[in-house]
């Protein structure tokens, strides 16, 4: 059996993906793989997601520079989510310019931001989706 057919797929195709910080090991994001980012993360050792929007593959940082530098890889229990541990270059994980994407809190039942923008979002991305 292939070390892929033992990840629980879901209907499309998909499993999703946290990524940590290797250094501090804060959650910066999750996204999604099918078998080909997957697949493309082992060998290039970069994080490579599967855009739902844009139905294509994501190489992270490909258009900010803010790449995901893969240090493991690992599936939980009912292998159904990925686990990466990386080096977030740059600093940035977020589409906003934050250093992660869980950077609303709920406090009162209202959600706050908490986190500031390290960079300016229109400065990364030719186009923001």
């Amino acid at each position: 059996m292939d070390w892929l057919d033992k990840i629980a797929w879901n209907e499309q195709g998909l499993v999703p993906a946290i990524a940590q910080e290797a250094s501090t090991g804060k959650v910066l994001m999750l996204a999604w793989m099918n078998q080909e980012a997957l697949q493309l993360t082992v060998q290039e050792k970069r994080a490579v997601y599967w855009s739902r929007s844009r139905q294509k593959l994501w190489f992270k940082g490909e258009e900010s520079g803010h790449i995901q530098q893969v240090k493991s890889i690992c599936l939980d229990c009912d292998n159904d989510v990925i686990l990466l541990t990386v080096e977030q270059v740059g600093g940035v994980a977020c589409h906003t310019g934050r250093h992660h994407c869980f950077f609303k809190k709920l406090l009162n039942k209202q959600w706050i931001t908490v986190e500031p923008v390290l960079k300016d979002p229109s400065t990364l991305y030719s186009k923001i989706t």
